[in-house]
């Protein structure tokens, strides 16, 4: 009867496929996580430029880049191109004050005031439901302290046609439609667009340049839902800014901040070459310990047997106990007993007649040192010297043998 072959639950070729699947998912994984903030879309329905709703400025964004504009959203430092671009800042209301003093920009900043009160819509993702407007001073709010003083924000009561002008009473834009439309008015500011009214729609603050846009609606989609307000958009925006510099729309306020992690600084240059290798490496022992190289190596017992193993355990005793330097002499006058019987040295000879002969011996041979020589060595050998005096014991020996035989 032919005994059957047992067989393990998986062959060693699945657990192989099983572990690559698992090491490239938790690759994936690990790098995905570190690259999460930058693969959001941020369609959030919020009131920034990656926002499509209402309320966001994701369509000025995308109409200024159709009509060829330079035009970045940026999640975190601006790079050298763009130092000297027009920044758009667009908080949301309760935010803290937008930070105006930035070491990486020195060109022109509009902050954009917050106006809406908007909710998620749960049957579109990426839309809001408006449901009111904020107070003047919630919207002021987002300004620091120092732009907001004595700075009032005036709103009309219902849907109106705006019709922009510039100060000098130049007729700018097109008419817009704009529901609540609001103003600005305080000292310290300089009217870049008006309305019909006299109303500041856009100032400039006297002593930097930091521009404020009253109203949202002028540059959010809703705004740009008609041709005359998306006319009146860009050329609100070229007004202000430098002809062919570019149009930044900063979205760091609302949460997308590039942030520096380990995994990223692992996974990018100059350090990418040095992970790659790492892997390499990991993969090459995987590799080794997956396929064994040679025969397995049998277990050996935890107390050697034999004379070697006493010899071993006999020199660790005296190593631990420090005596190295005084098995010097022992070992010399073992010598000394060995090489007399192997040249045949009288059997009458012992001390110092011994060494005389042996001495006489080396001589006649040529060999190199003499006994007695090797012998004071040996007596004042440290520990460091041990391995030296004996190597000399022993060639003065085999020096001995050759030249008796």
């Amino acid at each position: 009867m032919s005994a059957s072959k047992s067989h393990g639950m998986f062959s060693p070729m699945t657990m192989l496929v099983l572990v690559l699947v698992g090491v490239v998912s938790f690759s994936g994984l690990a790098v995905l996580s570190a690259y999460a903030p930058e693969l959001r879309k941020g369609d959030d329905g919020g009131g920034h430029a990656l926002s499509r709703s209402s309320v966001g400025f994701g369509a000025i964004s995308r109409l200024l880049s159709l009509m060829g504009q330079p035009v970045l959203t940026s999640r975190g430092d601006l790079p050298a191109s763009a130092e000297e671009a027009l920044l758009v800042l667009t908080p949301s209301a309760g935010m803290s004050p937008v930070p105006l003093e930035r070491n990486d920009h020195i060109g022109p900043t509009l902050v954009v005031l917050p106006k809406w009160e908007a909710r998620p819509d749960p049957k579109h993702r990426g839309w809001v439901t408006t449901f009111g407007d904020n107070e003047g001073a919630e919207a002021l709010s987002v300004l620091p302290p120092k732009l907001r003083k004595d700075l009032k924000v005036n709103e009309a009561k219902d849907k109106r046609t705006v019709r922009l002008r510039r100060p000098s009473g130049e007729a700018f834009g097109a008419p817009v439609t704009i529901k609540g439309a609001r103003t600005l008015a305080g000292p310290g500011w300089t009217p870049v667009l008006l309305d019909q009214d006299g109303g500041v729609v856009m100032a400039m603050r006297d002593d930097s340049w930091t521009y404020v846009l009253a109203d949202p609606d002028y540059l959010n989609t809703q705004g740009l839902k008609t041709a005359d307000g998306a006319r009146t958009a860009v050329a609100m925006l070229n007004l202000i800014r430098d002809d062919g510099s570019p149009v930044v729309f900063d979205v760091t306020l609302h949460g997308f901040k590039r942030t520096r992690s380990l995994m990223r600084l692992i996974v990018e240059p100059p350090l990418l070459g040095a992970t790659l290798v790492a892997v390499a490496l990991a993969l090459l022992a995987g590799a080794q310990a997956f396929a064994r190289f040679g025969p397995p190596l049998r277990s050996r017992r935890a107390v050697a047997l034999g004379k070697t193993a006493l010899a071993d355990n006999t020199a660790g005793l005296v190593r631990l106990a420090r005596r190295e330097h005084r098995m010097a002499r022992l070992y010399a006058r073992l010598i000394q007993a060995s090489a007399a019987r192997a040249i045949g040295a009288p059997r009458g000879l012992d001390g110092q007649d011994l060494v005389d002969f042996l001495d006489r011996v080396s001589r006649t041979v040529g060999a190199t040192h003499t006994y007695s020589a090797l012998a004071d060595r040996a007596l004042t050998a440290s520990p460091s010297d041990l391995m030296a005096v004996a190597r000399d014991l022993h060639t003065w020996k085999q020096e001995l043998i050759r030249g008796r035989q």
